[in-house]
């Protein structure tokens, strides 16, 4: 498993690791049913402690992308596409409100966001 951690990041290693895993589950990297590695040797692996990926996949857990089975490991779930693109949608969410966050200390109006975007999708205010 191909997992990065920043140091200089400002985002927790939980969090990124977390956001990786779910990447890849969500993109068809990690399949249905596969068993991820253990908490122990992931942690060795990134070089970071043990209870750093143990929160990471605990927080899998909860929203439903991984399993984890006593005894016997952490596994892929089994996801639908109604939630994917339900967990799709809460991460445009999350990334659409650090923009906004970022046009609010800016002063770009909620208008210029709308402009930009459609210009970025190849369209203008008229073509509507």
């Amino acid at each position: 498993m191909n997992i990065l951690i920043s140091t200089l990041s400002q985002t927790p290693i939980y969090e990124q690791i977390q956001t990786q895993i779910k990447e890849m589950v969500l993109k068809g990297k990690l399949k249905s049913q596969e068993q991820l590695p253990s908490i122990r040797l992931m942690a060795k692996d990134l070089k970071v402690g043990i209870i750093t990926v143990k929160r990471a996949y605990e927080e899998l857990e909860k929203e439903g992308i991984i399993i984890n089975l006593q005894g016997r490991g952490c596994f892929v779930a089994d996801i639908d596409k109604n939630k994917i693109k339900a967990i799709h949608i809460d991460m445009l969410r999350e990334r659409l409100l650090e923009i906004k966050e970022f046009a609010d200390t800016t002063d770009i109006s909620s208008i210029e966001m709308f402009e930009v975007l459609n210009e970025i999708y190849g369209g203008s205010e008229n073509d509507k």
